[in-house]
This record gives C-alpha cells, sequence and structure tokens, in this order.
C-alpha cells in the first residue's frame, strides 16, 4: 500500500510569495485563497470530532477579464498537489434541459483524481515495471524455441538451456544499449473500445451511463489486437501494461475519492453568467434553476460516480466573474451565502503591464526570447520597447472593451509577427526590438481605432 502524499505546509505568507512568482499584484485575492488554502491542512489536522464540522471558506473573485484569476487558481491547485477542476458555469443547465447537469462537474473531478493517484502510484513501481516488461520482451525476442540468428557458435558443445541464457544474456545486454531500439517486433495490445453509452453520457443522462457502463463492461470480454512497433515503443507498452498489473486499483479509487472529499479544488469561472432572478422567457430561463441545482453541491451532498460515492461538503470552491452588469447580490441568497468570501481584483495598470511582459517566471518577453533560441536567433527587448509595448496595451484597453493581461499577447504575436516567420531563414543572428521598431509595426493600428478593435 502506498501512502498517500500529504500537502505540503506552506504558511499564508509562503502560499503568496509562490504565487508572486507567477501573477503580478491582486495581493488582496493572493491572501484570501492562501488563507483558504491554510486552512485546509489545518482542518485535516484537527480532531476527528470537529474536523467534519469545519466547512470551507468558499470564494468568489470580482474582476474584470485578464486580471489573473484563472491564473491564480491554476497555481493554487498546483501548490495544494490536489485535485483540480476549471469549470466555466454558463455550461451547465438546470436538470429536465439538454445538457450537462452541475453533477458532472464532481464526476470530472473524481476522474482526475483517480488519473492523479495512478500515475504517483506508476511512478512508485515504474522500476520493478520496467524490469518485468524487459523479460517480457526478452521472451518475445527469444522464444523457448531457439531461432537461426541467435544460435551460438558453441551450440554443439553446451546444454540447449545453458546456450539459450547465454543468448538471452547477450540481448539483454544489446536491449539495455538500446542497439534494437528500432528493430520492429509484433506485440498483442489491449484494443480501446468506446462503449455505445458513453455517447448519451454527457448529455443529461451521466448516471444511467455510469451504470450501463459499469454492467456492459463486465459482460463484454475484452479485445486484443496485434501491432508492429519498434522495440523502444515496445519497452513503454509493457511497461506500462505491467505497471497497470502492479497497482491495486482498489487503494487507487480510495485515495482518489478521499483527496477528492478533503481536498478536491473546483474553479467556477462566470458565475455571473448565471446571476440574476428568472426573467421570463428565452434562453436564460434556466439560470435561477442552475444556481438552485448548483447549491447542493456547494452546500456539501452526495455524488454518484462510476468509483463510488462522492461526498462534496468538504470542496473548495472558488468562482469568479466579471460581474459588470449582474452583482454578487442577485445570486439567489442561499447561493451567496455558501461563498462567503468576497475579494475584488484591481483593474491592470500600465506598470502591471511592463512586470506582467519581465518579471514573472514566465514573463511573456523570456517566453519569445526562448522560443526564437531554438532556431538560433538571440532576441534582445530594450526597455523603451517593454514601455512602449505597455502603453499601447493600456490605451487599447481603454479605447476598446478591456481584456486585461491578455491584450499583451495580442500586441507581443503582433509585433514580433514578422521576425517569428523568418526566424529560421535567420539562425545566429542577433534582433533587438526597440521602441522605434514597436512604433514602425503598431503606431498605425493603435491610432486607427477602427483597426485596432478587430486586430488588436
Amino acid at each position: 500500500m502506498i501512502a498517500q502524499r500529504q500537502m505540503p505546509p506552506l504558511t499564508p505568507a509562503q502560499i503568496v510569495a509562490e504565487l508572486d512568482r507567477y501573477i503580478i499584484g491582486q495581493e488582496r485575492a493572493k491572501r484570501a485563497v492562501a488563507i483558504a488554502l491554510r486552512n485546509r491542512w489545518r482542518r485535516q489536522n484537527l480532531p476527528p470530532e470537529l474536523r467534519d464540522e469545519v466547512a470551507p471558506k468558499n470564494i468568489i473573485m470580482i474582476g474584470p477579464t485578464g486580471v489573473g484569476k484563472t491564473e491564480i487558481a491554476r497555481r493554487l491547485a498546483k501548490l495544494a498537489q490536489a485535485p483540480f477542476l476549471k469549470v466555466e458555469a454558463s455550461k451547465y443547465t438546470e436538470v429536465g434541459y439538454v445538457g450537462r447537469d452541475v453533477e458532472s462537474m464532481i464526476r470530472d473531478l473524481t476522474e482526475l483524481a483517480v488519473n492523479m493517484v495512478k500515475a504517483e502510484m506508476s511512478e512508485a513501481v515504474r522500476g520493478r515495471a520496467e524490469q518485468l516488461a524487459e523479460e517480457r520482451l526478452l521472451d518475445l525476442l527469444l522464444p523457448r524455441r531457439m531461432r537461426e540468428p541467435f544460435q551460438s557458435e558453441t551450440l554443439e558443445e553446451v546444454s540447449p538451456e545453458a546456450s539459450r541464457q547465454a543468448t538471452r544474456e547477450k540481448l539483454r545486454q544489446q536491449l539495455k544499449a538500446g542497439r534494437l531500439d528500432e528493430r520492429l517486433i509484433e506485440l498483442e495490445v489491449q484494443a480501446q473500445v468506446t462503449p455505445i453509452v458513453e455517447i448519451f453520457s454527457g448529455q443529461g443522462m451521466e448516471e444511467m451511463g455510469i451504470h450501463l457502463k459499469e454492467m456492459l463492461s463486465g459482460m463484454l470480454p475484452g479485445k486484443t489486437k496485434k501491432r508492429k512497433v519498434k522495440i523502444a515503443e515496445a519497452k513503454r507498452i509493457l511497461a506500462q501494461e505491467e505497471a497497470q498489473k502492479l497497482i491495486d486499483m482498489d487503494e487507487v479509487v480510495s485515495q482518489a475519492i478521499h483527496r477528492v472529499e478533503n481536498s478536491g479544488l473546483v474553479f467556477l469561472d462566470e458565475l455571473d453568467k448565471i446571476a440574476g432572478r428568472e426573467a421570463g422567457h428565452g434562453p436564460d430561463v434556466s439560470r435561477e434553476g442552475v444556481q438552485r441545482d448548483l447549491l447542493p453541491i456547494v452546500e456539501g451532498s452526495t455524488v454518484t460516480t462510476r468509483y463510488g460515492m462522492v461526498r462534496t461538503d468538504h470542496v473548495l470552491f472558488i468562482a469568479a466573474g466579471a460581474f459588470h452588469v449582474a452583482k454578487p447580490s442577485d445570486l439567489i441568497p442561499e447561493l451567496q451565502g455558501r461563498f462567503p468570501i468576497r475579494v475584488e481584483l484591481d483593474p491592470l495598470t500600465k506598470e502591471d503591464f511592463i512586470r506582467i511582459l519581465t518579471e514573472p517566471q514566465n514573463a511573456l518577453i523570456k517566453q519569445y526570447v526562448e522560443l526564437l533560441k531554438t532556431e538560433g536567433v538571440s532576441l534582445h527587448v530594450t526597455r523603451d520597447a517593454i514601455d512602449a509595448v505597455a502603453e499601447m496595451a493600456t490605451r487599447v484597453n481603454q479605447r476598446a472593451e478591456s481584456i486585461g493581461a491578455r491584450r499583451l499577447y495580442t500586441i507581443m504575436e503582433k509585433l514580433l509577427e514578422e521576425i517569428s516567420f523568418a526566424a529560421p531563414e535567420m539562425p545566429g543572428k542577433e534582433l533587438t526590438v526597440d521602441a522605434g521598431y514597436v512604433q514602425a509595426r503598431l503606431a498605425d493600428l493603435v491610432k486607427d481605432e477602427d483597426l485596432s478593435r478587430y486586430i488588436l
């Protein structure tokens, strides 16, 4: 049995410091999610009789698009090493309508957790799995009846079994050295079959699909097919098969459900799209219905999944939305009460854009420099060029609809379009992008409001 990996006990200050490596500004939001994450670790260290009484403090992040809401949730999930699912509230429909029901998010989260635990256990048994795969590969290369290419020169001097073992060891050494990697071999592998019930899953028939799939999987025999693959690929396939045999799937499922129930994290985007009361007829008629369906999931209920029953009492929900038209107070009161923490994110300024371009570990300028380095091109972007790009992004966001930091992506892509296109023909060249180049490439687009609306 493999012990469950524990969440690292990062302090709120350490969590904020980690988020600062990738996200500029938004200190209030970072502090709120850091406390929520630390509280999960605190809850797991409480006495059992009190542990179940502590409910997660769900959060609503309010702010325009492109200011870091999704990135905060995504980075938080990595820090927590927890099952994480990002969904859009607008994709769900009220039960009775065609579309996905809200319980499917817990099924998807459980599936992710199972895959996460399975990957960890596969890594733990990888060494043993590779050894077993090597033995199977040698059996395929050297069956019990010896073939001409592998017959020893001294076969008549020794027993057939000793000769076979000597040949097997020679093959083993060649296999480990990679000298046989390009040779083709025929493998018998499991054929991937999609049951017809999966066609109906996700269309308001998920629970029925789960039960049908489980029933049919026990009735239908597994199919195999023969494939010719290179030995390098065969090693990987056989190692995966052996790892699957070594893993206890009951233990995988047990740990996965425990993780979902105690550290699962759902990022519910576009919550503002389902805010608002029933206004009459038309496509928005089910918005309040979706809220009412969402309420028991957030409050805590039991959801049927293909792996068993999953309780949602301690799943942490972080919701987000621009709330330009609707307000959090337009949500039904019961749902409002399940999101006690409200955090407003700040709009991004020119100074924020400059920092986003240069400071984070995954800064946009660094990305383009490294991408072009793969073509042998050295790109240098001057400070005045960065200022000019930030200024243009700010102006376009003010004139057109603001899309926050995503505006930097469109501007940088347009700015470096010619260089990216010609880079394969310029190995060894050093290129400098300065403010003059930025003005020459983008000034006319920024000045023309009609063009900037469509292109930038």
